[in-house]
């Protein structure tokens, strides 16, 4: 479970800035962003359990990242691993809709899924689901502006949703038509536990109880630990340089750094 924040050319300094929290077991295997060593033109984190990614971008100006999507029954065993979706994105050449209309086709393999992929040479952002269950399931392009995808459908309006977009909006409106600091957006936004009123809750299925653990931005519950295990900005400018600063959890110790490249450069 994930939720991610973004505004895509919507703003006179960035291409795209996202804003996006990774919730996963505690004991889940994780490397946090990095250069992959087998394909160092792609920046991201990695699941050490499966090989795939919840969020990574590339060096040609390319970004793709995946939230499940909750429902009661949960995970089915077998599927195909929804980390690869990120990953065969940025290692294609084509276009955001034709990858997802070719993902669409096979959207029976993987468990539920959330996939925004996006190339910022084009201005090209699409998202795809594969839930509901019984629903077509549509290649959607995605329009400029403030977006938000949590654990339901693009912009669904949950709580935790509007709660950040209202965070964000509020930043825009101290930093008017300026480099917003990453910093701030952890702080403000991502570290949010606020927890949503019981009476807004979204109804998907699980108990009031779990719905309301898991109803924060930022989200801790036990047993086992369970909740945020990382937080990452990323910040393409219109200038090209591109920066993925991700503060994480690592042996119960919370840590960050920062990347930063030009798309003519490999420099990190």
């Amino acid at each position: 479970m994930c939720i991610a924040f973004w505004l895509l050319d919507a703003h006179p300094e960035y291409k795209l800035l996202l804003a996006l929290n990774r919730d996963e077991f505690h004991s889940r295997p994780t490397l946090p962003a990095h250069r992959w060593i087998d394909q160092p033109q792609i920046i991201g984190g990695r699941d050490g359990t499966a090989g795939g990614t919840w969020l990574a971008i590339s060096e040609s100006g390319r970004v793709a990242f995946v939230t499940n999507f909750r429902e009661p029954d949960g995970d089915q065993p077998g599927a195909v691993s929804r980390g690869q979706l990120p990953t065969l994105f940025l290692e294609s050449s084509k276009s955001p809709t034709e990858y997802l209309e070719e993902v669409a086709a096979r959207a029976g393999d993987y468990n539920g899924f959330n996939l925004v992929v996006a190339d910022t040479n084009t201005g090209e952002m699409a998202y795809l689901s594969n839930r509901p269950r019984g629903q077509p399931i549509e290649v959607k392009q995605v329009s400029p502006g403030l977006h938000c995808l949590s654990n339901a459908n693009l912009d669904s309006p949950w709580p935790k949703v509007l709660r950040g977009k209202e965070k964000i909006e509020a930043l825009l409106s101290q930093y008017p038509g300026q480099v917003i600091p990453e910093d701030r957006l952890i702080d403000e936004v991502l570290t949010d536990s606020t927890r949503a009123p019981i009476s807004s809750l979204p109804k998907t299925g699980l108990s009031l109880e779990g719905e309301h653990q898991l109803s924060p931005i930022f989200v801790y519950r036990e047993p086992p630990p369970y909740g945020t295990r990382s937080m990452a900005v990323v910040a393409m400018l219109k200038t090209g340089q591109t920066t993925f600063y991700e503060k994480y959890l690592e042996d119960g110790v919370w840590k960050d750094h920062k990347l930063s490249f030009f798309p003519s450069t490999s420099e990190s």
